[in-house]
């Protein structure tokens, strides 16, 4: 099959929707099939505001029609809501082409901490009329899912992720060089993370912030006794992960948290709040501990076996997530987007 995966979110970001989307690249070409990834790179691009290593392309409808026209694949999938989504939808739904889209950034909750005037609903009805041209829009889980479904967004089918458990994997301890036990913390440094609360917890040993972002300079200053490494990536980063004693999740906004099954494929049990994307992926008890009370979540943490967090992660491969992917998609000439409230044709936007 001839995909086409249109996304805003690419290299060189380093977050947890474009693992996923270059996991799945890769596990389709392993597969046989051909996939035309149409992403900001090369293009002339801004930075999104407070999202500065995002940058958003400005010339997104003709790179689209550009790319979709020479192209022309049998399937479109659609993964972000960005420029270069939105410019994919005009241009399926002009040219009466079903596609699919996918969820994965709760961006109406990030817009709302940093706009408080700003309703969600707001947010969420822009969600609807995006998702509602597709024929199918997948989500990580079933919990968002329903959640997804009490905004109004419809046919919603579930494509779940992996983990690179060869990659991913206990190297042993001392890459940090810090005193243990050593609590972690691995992602962007933003207030939707809530970084702020797993500074602010009460721990033995020391804490360690792995990732940047903009609100690393103030936190850096207000906790000189954690410690900050920035970036890390390929087997530095594995090798930090797999120093931790226990993975610490404060986020309350993320969809799944791609990095939870990353700790998990080091052997690294985790702690975290009890919402959406950790209840999915930690088994209370045995991988982790959700609770309220992060701080004693962390500290239980500690007397987790490490194996079965292993053994919890190699259960959760690429390839079966990309057969899911596959199996929800919509070719041309297979679905009658013409016939469906919602559809595509339905709400086609007017030519240029």
């Amino acid at each position: 099959m001839r995909v086409s995966l249109i996304t805003d979110a690419w290299r060189p970001q380093i977050n947890g929707v474009v693992t996923a989307l270059e996991s799945t690249v890769a596990e389709l070409a392993a597969m046989g099939h051909e996939v035309d990834p149409i992403t900001p790179a090369g293009s002339p691009s801004v930075p999104l505001p407070t999202y500065r290593e995002i940058r958003l392309a400005t010339d997104a409808r003709r790179k689209v029609r550009h790319r979709l026209e020479a192209f022309a694949p049998d399937a479109v999938h659609i993964a972000t809501e960005g420029p270069l989504g939105l410019a994919a939808r005009w241009y399926c739904g002009r040219a009466r082409i079903p596609f699919t889209t996918s969820f994965h950034t709760r961006f109406p909750e990030y817009v709302r901490q940093r706009l408080p005037f700003v309703p969600l609903s707001w947010g969420y009805a822009f969600m609807r009329w995006f998702h509602g041209g597709a024929e199918r829009t997948m989500v990580t889980n079933d919990p968002l899912r329903a959640e997804l479904a009490a905004w109004g967004l419809e046919d919603l089918v579930l494509w779940p992720r992996g983990v690179d458990a060869e990659h991913f994997r206990p190297v042993g301890r001392g890459e940090l060089g810090v005193r243990r036990p050593v609590f972690l913390y691995l992602g962007r440094v933003a207030v939707e993370k809530s970084v702020a609360d797993f500074l602010a917890l009460d721990l033995p040993g020391t804490k360690v912030v792995v990732g940047d972002g903009p609100a690393r300079p103030r936190l850096e200053a207000a906790h000189p006794e954690a410690v900050f490494t920035g970036y890390r990536t390929g087997e530095a980063l594995v090798r930090a992960l797999s120093d931790a004693d226990v993975f610490v999740f404060p986020s309350r906004t993320d969809s799944l948290g791609l990095v939870l099954l990353e700790a998990l494929a080091c052997g690294v049990p985790v702690a975290a709040y009890p919402v959406t994307g950790p209840e999915h992926i930690v088994e209370h008890g045995v991988t982790g501990y959700l609770a309220e009370d992060l701080e004693g979540a962390a500290r239980a943490a500690l007397g987790l076996d490490p194996a079965e967090c292993r053994a919890a992660a190699l259960r959760r491969s690429w390839r079966e997530c990309t057969e899911a992917f596959l199996g929800h998609l919509a070719p041309r000439g297979a679905a009658a987007c013409t016939t469906r409230p919602g559809g595509a044709a339905r709400d086609a936007l007017p030519e240029e």
